[in-house]
């Protein structure tokens, strides 16, 4: 889970903060956790500054202030301002951009090359999946993946995710799929066409970021015709 550090500081002196700041990055280039980091002034009040940083989690929050470089900076830091700097702790409980980026990991890790990953990372393990091809939802990690491995299976295949919008906890992507059919498919043996599709998915996702439910759309009748599956009816 994201987590999230406030530090609220009143200094006179935001210039020498400021460079204080550019020495912290600089020294601790390679080293440090932090994946984010700004810092806004008050409009208010142009002394109060709060600087806000984003770790992928508690505990490499707590590695980053570890790093010998972070201690001796922000003393430094303390002696430029009039006070003592505070710092608020946040889990991060709501986010629509990781669910937008989580998203996109999702189509990038079903088209990995080798091994499918494990994806609990991204998905749980009660994720519910409504997908048109099969007659009924597919529930659990273990099910979502032997889906996944069955279309990688068949195909070698990369997305192009064409829009994506969120929503409170939902996101919807757009996305066209370009493959090469390799292997049988739905009792169709290889054709080695290049085949593409396009299709929508709906994701619901969890507080904690990972995908929770998902809803899939997409033109299997046109994928079975480039696969020649519907010669036999037209004729």
């Amino acid at each position: 889970m994201t987590f999230v550090q406030l530090i609220d500081c009143r200094t006179s002196r935001f210039d020498e903060v400021d460079r204080l700041l550019d020495t912290w990055v600089e020294q601790t280039k390679g080293k440090r956790t932090a994946t984010h980091a700004l810092v806004g002034k008050d409009r208010a009040d142009a002394s109060h500054l709060i600087e806000i940083v984003e770790f992928p989690s508690y505990e490499e929050a707590m590695r980053n202030s570890g790093l010998p470089e972070t201690d001796r900076i922000f003393r430094e830091m303390v002696a430029l301002c009039e006070e003592r700097p505070t710092f608020t702790d946040l889990e991060v409980v709501r986010d629509e951009q990781l669910y937008a980026a989580n998203a996109r990991r999702f189509f990038e890790a079903l088209a990995t090359a080798g091994d499918l990953p494990p994806m609990n990372d991204l998905l749980r393990e009660d994720i519910h999946s409504h997908n048109p091809i099969n007659p009924q939802d597919m529930i659990g990690l273990d099910s979502a993946r032997a889906e996944f491995r069955m279309w990688r299976a068949a195909f070698d295949f990369v997305f192009t995710v064409d829009d994506l919008i969120t929503q409170g906890d939902r996101a919807c992507a757009r996305w066209t799929w370009n493959a090469t059919h390799k292997a049988d498919f739905m009792g169709i043996p290889a054709t080695g066409k290049r085949v593409t599709m396009t299709g929508t998915t709906t994701f619901r996702f969890a507080p904690d970021g990972k995908i929770a439910e998902t809803w899939w759309q997409h033109d299997q009748l046109g994928l079975m015709q480039q696969l020649g599956a519907l010669d036999a009816l037209e004729r």
